[in-house]
């Protein structure tokens, strides 16, 4: 008889997979000013590479502005450096005491792009859950093969997983009609 405790390891992989997605996801600037878009950047902070929210606090005052202000002043180049280097399309402020981020309204044509760009990542998180599919089933019928499970325990677990996949197919199609209509709300 196979245990809910068989089909654990590969719901935690689906689920890896939903908040890798989310993730993502945060990451794609849908107009809003959103601090975690900055979480993948870089500073050179004394030698020592650090993620840009680890040199400062960001904020955001407005819904189209991040500021950010380190603890040292003295890296406010480092940071302008790391941004203009980054693919954040976005020119920074700095005054000498902390760095704005102005995002732009976003055009017609780039709400489309982003929507594409949201669309191709829910289908690549979709063929993930599917080769976790594919891996729980391979793992079932060796168990089969092995004796350890008769045939009728191995469609039961067939059937199991594939309602474990569909949910997890539904769940991201509802993440990606969430993250279209933040990016064409906007």
């Amino acid at each position: 008889m196979i245990s809910d405790k068989q089909y654990k390891p590969y719901e935690e992989k689906m689920k890896k997979t939903i908040s890798v997605l989310e993730e993502e996801f945060s990451l794609i600037r849908a107009g809003r000013a959103n601090p975690n878009i900055l979480n993948s950047i870089m500073i050179d902070y004394y030698g020592v590479p650090t993620p840009l929210p680890q040199v400062g606090n960001i904020s955001v005052p407005e819904a189209r502005l991040l500021q950010i202000q380190p603890w040292d002043a003295g890296i406010l180049s480092a940071i302008e450096k790391a941004i203009l280097a980054s693919d954040l399309g976005i020119t920074p402020n700095n005054d000498g005491k902390v760095i704005r981020l102005v995002f732009p309204e976003l055009t017609e044509e780039r709400r489309k792009d982003l929507t594409k760009e949201v669309k191709k990542k829910g289908e690549e998180s979709k063929v993930s859950i599917r080769n976790i599919r594919r891996e729980a089933i391979d793992d079932f019928k060796k168990m089969e093969k092995n004796k350890e499970l008769t045939e009728d325990e191995l469609k039961v677990a067939e059937t199991d997983i594939q309602e474990l996949t569909d949910h997890y197919v539904e769940l991201i199609d509802k993440k990606v009609e969430e993250k279209n209509k933040e990016i064409l709300s906007i």
